[in-house]
C-alpha cells in the first residue's frame, strides 16, 4: 500500500484517485479551492441553475467502466443519464437549418439531405466512413495507451484517408480539416459543420489535421449525453465515489512545491503551515510515495522520453447564463449551433497575429429540459458559450453578439430576459488554474505533434500528470481516460499497455 498525493480535485484528479483507492492505495487530494470538480462547475441564482464548464457528455462508456471498476454501483445508479435528441439543430449563415438526430448516420444522412439537398447527405456519410477508418487507427494509442515512446509517429502520420483529388494534372490530398470540407464535402453549410467540431475545441481548422474527423464521428457513432440535474452531477457522483473508496480532501489547500528526494517524487509542500523535512521552502510537507499533478502545473521536470511541442494561442470561452420569462416550448433541441455569418473574420480574428474576441461568433445554445435547473415551469435556463482567445478581456459589446448571434435562432430571446450572468476567461483561470483560463483540446495525430499532450509518466521517478494538460487531452471523456492510464502506471508499472 502506498502514499500517494493527487495535486487538483478536476474530473482526471478525481477519477484516478478513485481507482487508486480502489487498489488500495492511501489517496489524499489536495485542491486549492474549496470545491471539486474543476472546470465542471454550477451557478445557481434565483432558483435558476447552469452548467458553467462542459454541458453535455459524449462517450459515457468512460464513466460508466469507471463505477464498474469502483465499486457495486453502476454511473446510471448514482446519476439519471438521458440521450440528447436530436443531437443538435443547426443554424446556417444562409439561415438553412438542420437538427441532426442522435448515433443514427442513416438519419444524419436522410437530415442533411433533406434540409440540404443531395448529394449533401451521401457525402457527408461517406466523409463519416472515412472519419471511422481514422477513429479505427488511433483509438488505442491516442485513447488509451500511455503515450508511446516513439510519438514520433503518431506526430508524422496522417490516419484520416482522404480521397484524391486531380487538379492541374497534379493529385492531392486533403491534410487539413479546412481542405476536407473544400474538396471533398464541397458546401459550405457541410464545411461550416466539420469545422463547428474542430471549433468548439479552440481548433483552427485552416491548420488542424484531417485527423480531426475523429471529432464528429465520436458524436455521431457514440451519441451525446446529459445528467439530470447538470453536468455537476456527474462531478458530485465521481467525489462521493472517492469518498466510498476512502479516498482523503483537503480543500483550501494549495500546493506549492513537488518535493524531489534522489530523483524521486517523496511529497508535496503546501501554501503556510511549518516548514518540516527536505529543504522545505517554509510550507508544510505531506510525504508520498507517488505524486499526482495536473499537466499544466508549473515547474514540473521533463518528460523522460523527449518532449511533445506544446499547444500554442489556445482558446478560452465566453459563456452567458440567461434566466428567462417563458416557459421552455415543447420540442426545443437541447443544443443548437448557430454558425457564424462570418467564418473567415470569425477565424481571423481567434487565430490570426493578433487574436481577439469575433465580433460574429460562432454560437452554442444550450436548453436543457430539465425542471431542477428552473424554479417552475413558467422560466427557461439558457447557456450561450463562445470561443475566445485566452486571457481575452471581456466588454458588454462581446456579451450583446453572444445574444444577437442567439437570436437568429430563438427570435425575440432578448425580451425574454429575466437577468443575464457572464462568465469570462478570468473566471475560468480562478476556478481552474489555467493561464488566462485556457481550455485544452483533445489529442490528435499528425500535424508534427502540436495537437500531442506530454505523457501521464514524467522525467522524475513517482511523479504523473493527469488531466487535460496531459495525454489524452482536454475534455471529459479524455479526462477520465487520463485518470484511468495514470492509475494503471502506477499499479501496474511502466509495463502497463493500457485498456484490454
Amino acid at each position: 500500500m502506498a502514499g500517494i498525493a493527487v495535486i487538483g480535485a478536476g474530473m482526471g484528479a478525481l477519477t484516478a484517485a478513485a481507482r487508486l483507492a480502489v487498489a488500495g492505495h492511501r489517496v489524499t487530494v489536495y485542491e486549492r479551492t474549496q470545491t471539486y470538480g474543476g472546470a465542471v462547475r454550477r451557478f445557481e441564482r434565483d432558483g435558476f441553475g447552469f452548467d458553467t464548464g462542459p454541458g453535455l457528455l459524449p462517450l459515457p462508456a468512460v464513466y460508466r467502466d469507471l463505477f464498474v471498476k469502483t465499486g457495486k454501483e453502476p454511473l446510471e445508479a448514482c446519476v439519471e443519464l438521458v440521450q440528447v435528441d436530436p443531437s443538435a439543430r443547426h443554424v446556417f449563415a444562409d439561415g438553412t437549418e438542420v437538427a441532426l438526430p442522435n448515433a443514427s448516420r442513416a438519419g444524419v444522412v436522410a437530415a442533411l439531405d433533406a434540409a440540404l439537398g443531395a448529394p449533401a447527405g451521401q457525402r457527408w456519410g461517406d466523409f463519416l466512413v472515412r472519419a471511422r477508418e481514422a477513429w479505427d487507427r488511433t483509438r488505442r494509442p491516442l485513447l488509451e495507451e500511455p503515450l508511446w515512446d516513439d510519438w514520433s509517429v503518431l506526430a508524422a502520420r496522417e490516419p484520416y484517408p482522404a480521397v484524391p483529388h486531380k487538379r492541374l494534372l497534379r493529385t492531392r490530398r486533403a491534410g487539413t480539416l479546412a481542405e476536407v470540407g473544400a474538396w471533398e464535402l464541397r458546401d459550405p453549410r457541410l464545411t461550416a459543420l466539420l469545422e463547428g467540431h474542430a471549433l468548439a475545441y479552440g481548433l483552427d481548422p485552416r491548420v488542424t489535421p484531417a485527423s480531426a474527423a475523429v471529432l464528429p464521428y465520436m458524436e455521431h457513432a457514440f451519441g451525446t449525453w446529459y445528467v439530470r440535474g447538470g453536468m455537476r452531477e456527474l462531478a458530485r457522483a465521481v467525489h462521493e465515489r472517492c469518498l466510498a473508496r476512502r479516498v482523503e480532501f483537503v480543500f483550501g489547500a494549495e500546493v506549492t512545491r513537488i518535493l524531489e528526494k534522489d530523483g524521486r517524487a517523496v511529497g508535496v509542500e503546501l501554501a503556510g503551515g511549518t516548514a518540516q523535512a527536505f529543504g522545505s521552502g517554509g510550507g508544510e510537507v505531506r510525504e508520498a510515495d507517488f505524486v499526482v499533478a495536473p499537466g499544466s502545473a508549473a515547474g514540473l521536470p521533463a518528460r523522460a522520453d523527449g518532449e511533445v511541442a506544446p499547444q500554442q494561442g489556445l482558446p478560452s470561452r465566453l459563456t452567458v447564463l440567461l434566466a428567462l420569462r417563458g416557459a421552455r416550448p415543447e420540442g426545443t433541441a437541447h443544443r443548437t449551433v448557430v454558425h457564424s455569418v462570418d467564418r473567415d473574420g470569425e477565424s481571423e480574428s481567434l487565430f490570426g497575429t493578433a487574436p481577439s474576441v469575433p465580433a460574429r461568433p460562432t454560437v452554442t445554445l444550450l436548453r436543457p429540459d430539465d425542471p431542477a435547473l428552473v424554479p417552475d415551469g413558467a422560466h427557461e435556463a439558457v447557456t450561450l458559450s463562445a470561443v475566445v482567445p485566452a486571457g481575452a478581456e471581456i466588454h458588454e459589446a462581446h456579451v450583446d453578439a453572444l445574444v444577437a448571434a442567439a437570436e437568429r435562432a430563438v427570435p425575440g430571446l432578448r425580451d425574454r430576459v429575466l437577468w443575464r450572468e457572464v462568465r469570462t476567461p478570468a473566471d475560468i483561470a480562478r476556478e481552474t488554474g489555467a493561464a488566462g483560463g485556457a481550455v485544452p483540446a483533445p489529442a490528435l495525430a499528425a500535424a508534427g505533434g502540436r495537437l500531442l499532450h506530454p505523457a501521464n509518466s514524467t522525467g522524475l521517478q513517482g511523479l504523473f500528470t493527469v488531466g487535460g494538460w496531459s495525454h489524452p487531452g482536454g475534455g471529459l471523456p479524455h479526462a477520465g481516460m487520463s485518470g484511468a492510464l495514470v492509475s494503471g502506471l502506477i499499479v501496474e508499472g511502466p509495463q502497463f499497455r493500457g485498456s484490454q
